[in-house]
């Protein structure tokens, strides 16, 4: 397992540089996925499950970015996939420049998915494009449905919610209805998957729309 510490890429174009890691990552072959959320919504429980589960179907490699320690990449690398962990010196996100150096440091082969665990905050992520295909944020029972309405743009700018720890809700005053229908006001095409990691409960429809998109960009 490697830790790479990073620097922050001091540039006005990382929308362009995010567009062109986007393009070279296809035509390996390889998936990017962001993934955002606050600290303790269960990011890594749920990519802890979902390399689980797809073992044997497709190539998984994991990259922790976080300001300090290697905690989650050691417990990714249990699992058997390639996982590398990522310094970001202080930043409280990662940008185009950042993600491309830590692909860099990653087994060079194509065919695979790539998970990036972005820092764990609810707002620098979503104002930086990592090169990432897909844009997923995790929000969790335990953290209350008013959070899209505290946080619009990292709802904005995601592709998928995932809210987890779903076999909390009998425990906490969360209503899923009214967080979609805040959700969707923001982002109408927004596909919403709820999940309990610990059950397994919703896992499927998560990990088959994961292989779905894969085998688009695979095709």
């Amino acid at each position: 397992m490697k830790v790479i510490e990073l620097k922050m890429t001091v540039t006005d174009s990382n929308d362009r540089d995010a567009q062109a890691l986007r393009r070279e990552l296809t035509e390996r072959g390889i998936f990017l996925i962001n993934l955002m959320s606050a600290p303790g919504s269960g990011k890594t429980t749920l990519l802890s499950r979902t390399i689980t589960d797809l073992a044997g179907k497709v190539k998984i490699g994991v990259m922790e970015a976080d300001i300090a320690s290697d905690v989650d990449a050691r417990r990714i690398s249990e699992l058997g996939a390639e996982s590398i962990q990522v310094h970001t010196d202080g930043m409280c996100h990662m940008d185009a420049g950042m993600t491309r150096t830590g692909l860099e440091n990653m087994e060079n082969s194509g065919d695979r998915i790539v998970f990036l665990e972005n820092v764990g905050n609810l707002i620098c992520p979503a104002e930086f494009d990592t090169g990432a295909h897909k844009n997923v944020m995790i929000l969790s029972v335990p953290e209350g449905d008013d959070k899209p309405l505290k946080y619009p743009l990292m709802f904005s700018k995601s592709d998928v919610l995932i809210i987890t720890k779903s076999d909390a809700a009998p425990y906490f005053d969360f209503d899923f209805e009214a967080v979609e229908s805040r959700v969707r006001k923001l982002n109408p095409s927004i596909l919403i998957f709820p999940v309990s990691a610990k059950t397994g409960d919703g896992m499927e429809a998560w990990e088959d729309y994961i292989l779905s998109e894969w085998e688009k960009r695979h095709a």
